[in-house]
């Protein structure tokens, strides 16, 4: 099995509201890291976080923004405890990141969105090989039933639409016709409406 060299968090995001801060903290409390946590002005709070030899660490800034602390950030670790505890991070608070596991002949590239793997790619010096993609399967079949509901409409208004276009040239009564050019206004909306 390759030995991991490093791991880069490149433009990671973690948005957190004021009680999840606090969880934050006592999750990374957890990791059996050390921990010192900073208050800057204006509300800003700073994580240092260094692995138990004292051979590494890591600064993580939280910018007070409205209701959240915000923190974007790019590092690079090697210390496995370090590493695990920000992936573990970035997965449980629902994080945005990319983060390149680097091994001696290739990277994988990992894309995180609100703390989930939805692409995974190797990099290689001949180029890169998409390993997974997370696809939207329920997504995608409710789209393609939803777009066929619409067919189904569309086709059943057009009808109606042919039946009344037959009854006025039929009809020689002007209020009935009325009432009729009323009806085939309204279906026309609806047609032009569901076309879009």
């Amino acid at each position: 099995m390759a030995k991991r060299l490093a791991t880069e968090y490149v433009n990671a995001k973690l948005q957190l509201k004021h009680e999840e801060m606090a969880r934050f903290i006592t999750f990374m409390e957890d990791q059996q890291l050390r921990l010192q946590v900073l208050v800057l002005d204006n509300g800003n709070q700073e994580l240092v976080l260094q692995d138990v030899a004292g051979r590494e660490e890591v600064r993580l800034t939280f910018e007070r923004q409205q209701d959240y602390y915000v923190c974007e950030l790019s590092c690079r670790l090697v210390e496995p405890r370090l590493t695990n505890a920000m992936r573990k991070a970035v997965s449980a608070f629902r994080g945005n990141a990319i983060v390149n596991r680097i091994y001696s002949h290739y990277t994988m590239i990992y894309y995180y969105r609100n703390g989930a793997v939805h692409k995974i790619v190797e990099s290689i010096a001949s180029g890169d090989r998409v390993v997974f993609e997370h696809k939207d399967t329920l997504g995608q079949l409710e789209r393609v039933f939803n777009s066929r509901l619409i067919e189904r409409e569309i086709g059943l208004i057009n009808g109606a639409v042919n039946e009344l276009l037959d009854l006025r040239n039929q009809t020689i009564d002007k209020a009935e016709i009325a009432g009729i050019d009323e009806r085939l206004k309204e279906l026309t909306h609806k047609l032009f409406v569901l076309e879009a």
